[in-house]
């Protein structure tokens, strides 16, 4: 009644606007807008969601809340509903509004599987309605059910999930398995036959018949709820301990129920990646994680749609563990790393990862296994300072890693690749995989010997109940039975002593082409014994197929194969049998004249037509894709492509010379592939020749030049060039006709002093091209080219100085054939030529190479061409032979600011920078200069800094000074020496607050001597009984624990962790809280003013490092978190990452400078007061006495 009343307001409120009902578009997807009136006042709005509330999926008894950010003027009136119920219970459904935050929220506490549900935000007001839907999904707890309704829910949700169970219980004999139908819906084609070999399955064409019919029916089935459903990947171990299956799917509806299944049983999923089993959608893709493997995560999975299996797949953890691991690899740069390691049982393929990343076969990974499937090894090639990490080997549920360490970087350009190889086992791990392989083959054998004692056993006792049976029972009449019954043998010594007949070769299976013939051939090991050929279990008769009998040689031929002759064939002799398929495929193929016709070029002209046909014969369906050079060609206005079953024809209208190229057409069906190539030519004229025009000779009696040939021939090759002349100041043009195909031509028909300009076509059998002029070229008299330009220095150095410059504007007339330069000392008026006088510069840049160190120079250059050497340029300015003066600079823009050194190991710091003249280098630790344990190396462009064996003591900030005459450069690194934690000390627990347990523990011995130790905080209770992390970063002993629940038993464990890693846990005692029945209880007011139960600390920090600062604060209701630096408020500055969570407050500076040094205060205020706590942050500088 409640849900038909709202129904019908929504109703009559909608008419009584419906004058005007405006469809509006919002920013946020999703939210339907309708608007009321033609336009909206100045300073009005209609509702919109600049929030909508979000889908969810939450475990029954968690609290369920739906939040939205709505806005518009005047303030819209929000109400909530839901399709299949209404929201009227005030103890299941508060609505609620928070002022501060502007959030209306619809709460669910205690949700249930009943309030699952597709549910509605309606957002109203004069001027327009916002609506926005959104979906709730109760995961349904699998303990503890405590009412009948939700144990009815759970049987009507559970029936259509045991069907498989109950079908393999009614299952006849005969019958195969549904799971093997189920992984087959899934498998890829090339898995059917190792399927079929599991599950027993010989007869194919039987279960491909069954197979299409059950797609069809799933297909079916699927439809009603999905679209789309591609790209189905099978389960896989990704990353130690994790295991993965995906597959790419768009719904109907996206409200469907999604079901995970493990052996036909339901398996409870969430979106959170730390549970068990987990889901991540991306876009179309549902990504299904299996966390925590262990052997009993082995098994049948599937992925129900309301009921309708989408995806099935085997996960099977192999029984494997590694006999020797992989080890740390050292490379140097451009040399190939290899990782290897061996296997206790043989397996095809292992995972790798590379820094948490999958790594597959490819030009940078090459990943191959022995032939004995034991020795496994990975090869990174050519590596560099980006490979180095750590690498790992993932079979089954173990693995190693270790790690590829690069050294010895190349300066300057790229080295050349190095054809050594760093790591690899050797002969080694060949010893240890050929001993693990004869241990196996041993086992083996000896599995074997028990198997025929036991088959040995068992036919000893049926033939001793046989004699019984017959002496007992009475005679019944023969049964048939599937193979012929051996005739008896004579009674002789000589005879029971025999073996019997036996295969000496059997058969094998066939592979043959539809129409052409395939024998099946085997031999006896005797010559006198017949047998019976048989088909799927039919015995085959001579008037179907041709059966030949030559000695002890048995044949079978099929001499024009069809599709009906594929199947199982066996012969049986003397109570021996072997077997083999004869597959018969139809693949597409071509007529060999056919195809020598089709590979003929195409030759046409521009604007007509081209045409190729191919007739083909194969199995339908049959894909077809015609090609133009490498590119697939698509039906357009100007190509045409006819299919049918037995050719294709291409045509291509009005072609074009861009046309031209390979045509190939591409044929493939489920057989195979074939291709036929063609070739289109299509012919046009020539482009025009090009320039530039070089002068050969430029003299009083010829003028001889040559030009580029046309960057396109059209078709046909070059067969003259047709040449007209002019001379300079007249008007008409001189036929000089047509010379050979090469690109050059002497002209001695010229005049003294003359000028000329030529004019050249280049001609072929099909079409002449458009002309191509020359420039003016004078033939006989002396003209010098200019000057260049005046000659800028690049760069200086005490032995050499090298300049540019441009060429002359004015030639000459003729090319420039060189350059020649020319220098002189300042203060001298002698100029002296650089260049030897028979070699002139052929450039335009010179190094001069012939300078005295601190000297001054000036230059000058002067052109050449077919005259002589021209006027020189404008002398340069005085330059001295010196070095270039550089200040300091760091070449490596990504050197770590931040290293961890594990106590004992080595700390190694390595400096590249450049810098004229050779620079001092100081190195200082925490402003003071190192200790002698530390070893300082310089070299040019390089500096070192190793502590052999570090120590607690060595941690500190690391500062080098690099100083010449032109600046300093400086850079800090901290090195923090430390190693694993200590674990902490007793875990105590302790109930202060009904429903909350403050965890305590001692401290950790390592927590005076590490400022950067912390504690991390995990709890298991008995319902769940997986661990998960509470708290972490963690700077004080205790913990207090909320959602602590009656009738549940709880653990936690305490952990120390720095820049190492993790201690071993300290575990406390089990709590366990139960259930009384109790007198009620006084309610208790836990309001409480701010009080600070942890301040802030001092902090001092170097510039340019982060900084971490923290407080606790105690307060009910929850207090208002200021920061202040200076008494400027920081909460709106994006530069501090500030974070309020359960009471600790924390502010992150990423880079510290010194516009952060001042005093930080933290302030909290609720309704019943106010408390503030303040620290001071001091910002480190550098010392002025080293610089």
């Amino acid at each position: 009644i409640w849900k038909n009343i709202r129904m019908i307001s929504q109703l009559l409120q909608f008419s009584f606007h419906s004058s005007v009902a405006i469809k509006k578009r919002s920013k946020v997807p999703g939210v339907m807008i309708t608007q009321f009136v033609k336009e909206i006042p100045a300073g009005k709005s209609h509702p919109d969601f600049s929030r909508k509330p979000i889908a969810l999926t939450i475990q029954e008894g968690k609290l369920a809340v739906f939040k939205a950010i709505i806005t518009g003027s005047p303030t819209p009136t929000v109400t909530w509903a839901r399709n299949n119920g209404d929201v009227s219970d005030p103890e299941r459904y508060v609505v609620s509004y928070d002022p501060v935050l502007g959030e209306h929220q619809l709460q669910m506490p205690n949700v249930g599987v009943d309030q699952a549900d597709t549910y509605k935000c309606y957002a109203n007001n004069e001027y327009g309605r916002a609506i926005v839907t959104v979906t709730l999904n109760v995961i349904e707890a699998q303990l503890y059910l405590f009412s009948e309704q939700r144990e009815k829910a759970t049987a009507d949700l559970k029936r259509n999930l045991r069907t498989r169970a109950e079908q393999k219980e009614k299952r006849k004999d005969g019958e195969v398995d549904e799971k093997f139908w189920e992984l087959l819906l899934s498998a890829d084609k090339k898995d059917y036959e190792r399927i079929c070999a599991e599950y027993g399955v010989t007869d194919f064409r039987w279960m491909l018949k069954k197979l299409n019919e059950k797609k069809r029916e799933i297909e079916e089935q699927q439809s009603q709820y999905i679209e789309h459903l591609s790209n189905l990947r099978h389960i896989e171990i990704k990353m130690p301990g994790c295991a993965e299956f995906e597959f790419e799917m768009d719904l109907k509806d996206p409200n469907a129920k999604i079901f995970l299944l493990k052996d036909g049983v339901m398996v409870p999923f969430t979106t959170d990646s730390d549970e068990k089993h987990s889901l991540r959608q991306v876009g179309r893709k549902f990504i299904f994680s299996v966390h925590g493997l262990n052997a009993e995560d082995a098994g049948l999975y599937q992925v129900d749609i309301e009921g309708v299996n989408v995806f099935s797949t085997d996960f099977k953890i192999p029984a494997v563990d590694f006999l020797v691991k992989i080890q740390e690899v050292k490379a140097v740069e451009r040399e190939d790393a290899a990782f290897e390691c061996v296997l206790s049982a043989p397996l095809p393929k292992i995972s790798w990862l590379g820094k948490n990343v999958a790594l597959e076969q490819g030009e940078k990974y090459d990943i191959s296994v022995s032939e004995d499937m034991l020795i496994h090894r990975l090869v990174v090639k050519d590596c560099m300072q980006v490979d180095k990490g750590i690498y790992a080997a993932v079979a089954g549920m173990k693995s190693c890693n270790a790690w590829l360490i690069v050294e010895g970087k190349i300066k300057g350009k790229k080295g050349a690749r190095k054809t050594t190889q760093a790591g690899g086992g050797g002969e080694d791990l060949i010893r240890i995989a050929a001993e693990q392989q004869e241990k196996l083959q041993k086992e083996r054998e000896e599995r074997m010997e028990q198997l025929k004692q036991i088959q040995a056993e068992k036919a000893a006792a049926n033939e001793e109940e046989k004699p019984a049976e017959e002496g007992t029972a009475a005679p019944e009449p023969p049964k048939p039975k599937a193979k012929p019954k051996p005739k008896p043998k004579p009674e002789s010594n000589t005879d029971s002593e025999d073996p019997g007949v036996h295969f000496t070769s059997g058969l094998s299976d066939v592979h043959a082409i539809i129409g052409q013939s395939a024998e099946m051939v085997c031999k006896l090991s005797s010559e006198k014994c017949d047998g019976i050929w048989y088909k799927d279990g039919k015995e085959v008769t001579t008037d179907e197929l041709k059966l030949v009998k030559d000695g002890a040689v048995h044949k079978l031929t099929v001499s024009n194969c069809t599709e009906d002759d594929s199947g199982k064939y066996r012969f049986e002799a003397d109570g021996r049998k072997t077997e083999a398929m004869l597959v018969v495929e139809d693949p597409p193929r071509m007529n060999q004249d056919d195809l020598a016709k089709f590979s003929e070029p195409v030759i046409i002209k521009v604007g007509q037509n081209a045409a190729f046909k191919m007739d083909f014969v194969g199995r339908e369906p049959m894909k077809v894709q015609w090609y133009n050079e490498g590119e697939e060609m698509l039906e357009d206005n100007h190509i045409r492509i006819e299919k049918s079953d037995s050719h294709s024809r291409l045509l291509l209208v009005k072609c074009q010379r861009k046309d031209s190229g390979e045509i190939k057409l591409k044929l493939k069906n489920e057989f195979g592939t074939i291709e036929a190539l063609s070739r289109l030519i299509v012919l046009d004229k020539p482009t025009n020749p090009m320039g530039p025009v070089e002068v050969l000779e430029a003299s009083a009696s010829c003028v001889e030049f040559k030009w580029r040939p046309p960057k396109d021939d059209g078709g046909s090759p070059i067969k003259n060039y047709y040449i007209e002349r002019n001379q300079i100041g007249r008007n008409t043009w001189t036929k000089i006709g047509n010379i050979p195909g090469e690109p050059h031509y002497k002209d001695t028909n010229v005049d003294h002093g003359r000028r000329y300009c030529y004019r050249i076509r280049a001609v072929t059998a099909e079409s002449t091209s458009d002309v191509f002029e020359t420039n003016d070229i004078q033939a006989g008299t002396k003209a010098y080219p200019g000057p260049p330009s005046t000659p800028k220095v690049v760069s200086t150095f005490k032995n050499c100085i090298t300049l540019a410059w441009s060429p002359p504007t004015n030639t000459g007339g003729t090319n420039i054939v060189g350059y020649n330069m020319e220098k002189r000392k300042r203060g001298s008026n002698i100029w002296g030529q650089v260049n030897p006088p028979d070699e002139p510069i052929k450039g335009k840049q010179y190094d001069v190479k012939d300078v005295i160190e601190g000297m001054e120079y000036e230059f000058r250059v002067s052109a050449i061409n077919f005259s002589g050497a021209g006027e020189p340029s404008t002398p340069s300015e005085f330059v001295i032979a010196r070095d270039p003066k550089m200040r300091p600079n760091f070449t490596n823009r990504k050197m770590k600011s931040f290293m961890v050194v594990r106590a004992e190991n080595s700390a190694r710091v390595n400096i590249n920078f450049e810098a004229s003249p050779m620079p001092t280098i100081i190195w200082l630790k925490d402003g003071m200069p190192v200790s002698k344990r530390v070893t300082v190396s310089n070299t040019d462009g390089m500096s070192q800094l190793l502590i052999p064996s570090a120590e607690r003591s060595d941690s500190g900030i690391y500062t080098i000074i690099v100083k010449n005459i032109v600046g300093q450069e400086t850079f800090s690194v901290e090195i923090r020496v430390t190693d694993d934690p200590k674990p902490p000390g007793p875990v105590e627990l302790e109930e202060n607050v009904p429903g909350t347990l403050t965890v305590s523990w001692e401290p950790s011995p390592d927590e005076k001597r590490d400022n950067h130790l912390h504690y991390m905080v995990m709890k298991r209770d008995s319902i769940k009984r997986t661990w998960h992390t509470v708290a972490d970063r963690l700077f004080n002993n205790n913990f207090t624990a909320v959602n602590i629940m009656p009738g549940r038993e709880y653990n936690f464990r305490v952990y120390a962790k720095n820049d190492i890693g993790l201690s071993e846990p300290s575990d406390s005692l089990t709590w366990g809280v139960f259930s009384l029945n109790l007198a009620p209880s006084k309610p208790c007011n836990f309001d409480s003013a701010p009080i600070f139960t942890v301040p802030l600390k001092t902090h001092t920090t170097p510039e340019k490092y982060e900084c971490y600062m923290s407080c606790a604060v105690r307060s009910n209701p929850i207090p208002h978190v200021t920061w202040y630096r200076n008494n400027v408020s920081l909460n709106t500055d994006t530069n501090y990452y500030i974070t309020n969570t359960c009471g600790v407050c924390s502010m992150l500076i990423l880079r510290v400078s010194a516009k952060d040094n001042g005093e930080y205060k933290v302030v909290a205020e609720n309704s019943l007061g106010r408390a503030e706590c303040s620290a001071q942050l001091t910002i480190l500088g550098m010392l002025s006495e080293y610089v």
